[in-house]
């Protein structure tokens, strides 16, 4: 082996130091490829694909065609997936998660809200509720006799004679059991 020196000039210093500019290579020019002639014509193994064409074009004059190459068609992987995608689906899964513990907490709500109804309503009628009162007697006699001198009291008031002692024998009844105590 040889002893190998190398030069590093000032100009390419600057260019690799800049961006913007491009490093300028030639182009070599590609040779002309020698033709080689094949005396052989490709082996047919007698079966015609259908999917090949009956007339083939004609080749140019000094070249033959290869035969057609026939590969497998197998399916292409899945390509893997981008970081951008996986950040995607896990935000997905974070706000599908979020919706089904906002519909747990609607749920738990409405049910609360039920339960603070009853609550209140069982403790309103618990608190404020009117104490018992006992019934007024011969209400419907009184209702009976004030009706009669309401109809009857311009043209003949002696017609309510009867409504008047029904209401007066529904009052002793009362004193005498002593439900009501007059004043």
């Amino acid at each position: 082996m040889g002893d190998y020196t190398i030069q590093i000039s000032t100009k390419l210093i600057d260019q690799l130091a800049r961006d913007d500019e491009k490093v300028k290579r030639r182009v070599r020019k590609p040779k002309p490829k020698k033709v080689v002639e094949q005396p052989e014509e490709p082996q047919d193994n007698g079966r015609e694909l259908p999917s090949e064409p009956k007339s083939s074009p004609a080749p140019a004059p000094g070249w033959q065609l290869p035969p057609p190459v026939y590969l497998p068609v197998t399916p292409a992987p899945p390509p893997p997936p981008s970081p951008l995608i996986q950040k995607a689906e896990a935000i997905r899964a974070v706000v599908a998660e979020s919706a089904k513990v906002l519909e747990k907490l609607d749920k738990q709500e409405a049910r609360m809200q039920q339960e603070l109804a009853r609550r209140a309503k069982e403790l309103h009628d618990r608190e404020f509720k009117l104490p018992y009162q006992n019934p007024v007697p011969c209400a419907d006699e009184k209702a009976a006799c004030h009706e009669c001198y309401m109809s009857n009291a311009a043209k003949d008031p002696l017609k309510c004679a009867e409504a008047v002692k029904r209401f007066e024998a529904c009052v002793r009844m009362a004193r005498h059991s002593g439900s009501v105590a007059m004043k």
